[in-house]
């Protein structure tokens, strides 16, 4: 009895067991079914079939509104009389395919066409190396810029008419870059009838546009070669999973986050507009940051209190900025200007503006969501400030674009950006280290001075600006020190509190400016000529390479057997005749009035009008300063006698200085005060002079 007993509790856990895989059996197969593949909220809605073969068709879906499980009962309670699909126009079988089952992210279809121009534009280049990459997208973009013109003159009217054209150009939401498309739906074959407008599958895609970014208008050829293949079909193009592509091109890890998510936006955008096109509903879109890269503040603004645009870089100092604005009850919106040239440098080096963008929305957060835009103003800038440094540097002189970007960019062509939109501010601010202070209240002019800091100080950089420009600017870090603004970021907790603080021009990033030279004007060899001599020592690549005064680097561009002979300097450099001038005497006293003597040209004074300590009557008379030869805490003093106009003059100064170069700027501060008051450009003349008495030099030197 006792054995009986025993196996009828093994056979009934065996049973058990037996029910339990079953069970476990049943569970596993209904999760690998259709009915678990998603739960819309609503019981039932109206969508339309990705199956456009017989023209439109609007299907309703049935769902349940609770989450589907395994039980009985949840299984029970649909009616299993109601059709799963319910077609008005065009009956679909049961089990064909529908929108609500998995389909393959990226079509065969358009895997075909990326291998094609992945061996048309990215074949032969090593992957490894992004900036190869990044070079060959910037050239496929140039060339499809170029043809766009051709293939829209070579269309006759009767094509044209055919064409499902989106009405305008469309700004690209999402990119860093400003970009702007236009899809063109073309039919695929000649036939009239009324209901092929209707089918995405009877058009091929075409896509025309622009950017204001060479790497971003590479993209957008790319995409637009990848759609108008010929097997491409407006079908398989919104069948497209827009964030895969750039991952399906092989190009994901190569590109920054920023460019993956402006390539799927890309392609967002013109899906659409293939949508509005075919008048096919638009799928519900998530909630996203304006096109202008706008962030709404959650906080009630001000109205009566004075508003700001503030210019915010990402960087440590522009950020404390901000915060002391908002402390002192200002009206702030945050904007980050995109100037960068990352794109035609991209194969020299990574250009962090994407990541300063990232910064500056996490510090507009952190503030409390201040309103944060992006605005381009890149081809302001290569107006502006790029032709300008290009130009200078062709002619062998020394350029300043800092100097440039402030008076023509930032309280530039910014301040007319704001007066031609509309858009009301009382000032503009940034996160400059200097000093500005109203002369009295009768002339309400803006005096500049230098910041208590003497190595952050960046009055040099601001001292072409007009009294219209400073009228309108605010420096609210100008009375600290570097270290007391680091201890306001800590203080306020800021996100980028331990960013360090960014190096060289503001334009170039980790692009060296001798690559930059390169990549725009290229090499022209010419001779190094010893000075004191006038022997050849050796050959250099280009005038613009070289500044006078330079000793770093010139050694690299002389015979071997002259460099033994160092420390070399550039003392000259001959445009005309294509020649370097190079001494190893340059601290004798040979050279003390070429290093402490010369002429400036385009004087000008912030207050409109030279001071007036430098007229006598109606002559003009010596006057003792101090000037800036370079950015920096290094102040020398000097005496400037203006003549004719005003607009040029002769400087002295007290001692010699390390490198006099023409091009570069020299500015004017008060003794006394530290007042900037003006700048001057030390002229070419400067350059004419010394070779002027170059042979009495050489014969000196020789004797």
């Amino acid at each position: 009895m006792k054995i009986l007993f025993i196996r009828l509790i093994v056979s009934r856990q065996y049973v058990q067991l037996l029910a339990c895989l079953g069970y476990l059996s049943t569970t596993l197969s209904f999760l690998s079914s259709d009915r678990m593949h998603f739960t819309p909220p609503a019981a039932s809605t109206w969508h339309r079939a990705t199956n456009w073969n017989n023209g439109e068709c609007l299907i309703r879906t049935r769902h349940s509104t609770a989450l589907r499980s395994h039980t009985d009962e949840s299984i029970k309670s649909e009616d299993p009389s109601a059709p799963l699909y319910l077609d008005t126009t065009n009956p679909i079988p049961k089990r064909q395919t529908t929108s609500t089952q998995r389909r393959a992210p990226v079509p065969r279809s358009i895997l075909a066409s990326i291998r094609t121009v992945k061996q048309r534009y990215i074949s032969n280049i090593d992957a490894a190396h992004s900036e190869s990459v990044h070079k060959r997208i910037v050239q496929a973009g140039l060339q499809w810029a170029r043809t766009q013109t051709q293939r829209q003159c070579s269309q006759t009217d009767a094509q044209e008419q055919r064409h499902l054209r989106f009405p305008n150009m469309e700004r690209v939401p999402g990119c860093l870059a400003t970009v702007h498309l236009q899809t063109t739906l073309i039919p695929t074959t000649d036939t009239g009838d009324a209901t092929y407008t209707k089918c995405p599958e009877n058009y091929r895609v075409s896509i025309d546009g622009s950017a204001d970014a060479m790497l971003s208008g590479g993209l957008l050829a790319i995409l637009d070669n990848i759609f108008s293949d010929d097997d491409v079909t407006a079908a398989d193009v919104l069948q497209l999973e827009a964030t895969v592509l750039t991952t399906a091109m092989g190009l994901q890890a190569l590109l920054s986050p920023g460019r993956n998510d402006g390539m799927a936006s890309m392609v967002t955008v013109v899906q659409r507009q293939i949508r509005s096109l075919l008048s096919i509903d638009q799928p519900a879109e998530p909630l996203t940051a304006s096109t202008d890269g706008q962030t709404h503040n959650a906080k009630t603004m001000k109205n009566d209190a004075p508003r700001v645009a503030m210019l915010l870089s990402g960087g440590v100092d522009s950020s404390v900025a901000l915060h002391l604005l908002l402390r002192q009850n200002y009206n702030v919106t945050a904007f980050y200007l995109r100037i960068w040239l990352e794109d035609e440098l991209a194969h020299l080096g990574e250009c962090p503006w994407e990541d300063d963008l990232k910064v500056c929305r996490e510090v507009c957060d952190h503030a409390g969501n201040v309103p944060l835009h992006t605005l381009s103003l890149g081809t302001e800038y290569r107006e502006r400030v790029v032709q300008y440094t290009i130009e200078e540097a062709r002619r062998g002189r020394t350029p300043n674009p800092d100097i440039m970007c402030n008076s023509r960019v930032k309280f530039g062509c910014f301040l007319e950006y704001i007066e031609k939109t509309g858009k009301e501010f009382d000032y503009v601010a940034s996160g400059h280290y200097a000093r500005l202070e109203e002369d009295d209240i009768e002339t309400t002019q803006k005096r500049l001075f230098r910041a208590p800091d003497t190595i952050k100080d960046q009055s040099y950089f601001l001292c072409t600006l007009t009294q219209q420009q400073l009228s309108k600017v605010l420096f609210p870090i100008g009375n600290y020190q570097k270290s007391q603004v680091r201890e306001l970021a800590a203080r306020f907790q800021l996100p980028n509190r331990h960013r360090p603080d960014s190096q060289g021009l503001c334009f170039l990033g980790k692009v060296r400016f001798d690559d930059f030279l390169s990549s725009y004007l290229g090499n022209n060899p010419g001779d190094v000529v010893d000075a004191m001599s006038g022997e050849v020592i050796g050959h250099h690549n280009g005038l613009w390479y070289h500044t006078v005064g330079q000793r770093k680097g010139i050694g690299k561009v002389m015979f071997p057997i002259a460099t033994a002979k160092g420390p070399w300097y550039v003392v000259a450099k001959d445009q005309e005749r294509n020649i370097v001038y190079v001494s190893n005497r340059y601290e004798e006293e040979d050279f003390a009035k070429a290093r402490s003597e010369f002429e400036v040209e385009d004087v000008t004074w912030i207050a409109g009008v030279p001071p007036k300590q430098s007229r006598d009557g109606v002559a003009w008379k010596e006057v003792q300063l101090d000037m800036k030869i370079r950015h920096g805490p290094k102040i020398v003093q000097g005496f400037l006698l203006l003549k004719d106009d005003g607009y040029t003059g002769n400087i002295r100064l007290e001692k010699k200085d390390g490198g006099l170069a023409p091009g570069q700027y020299v500015v004017f501060y008060q003794r006394e005060t530290d007042e900037c008051l003006g700048a001057g450009v030390i002229s070419e003349r400067h350059w004419a002079n010394f070779l002027n008495h170059y042979d009495e030099l050489v014969v000196t030197s020789t004797t």
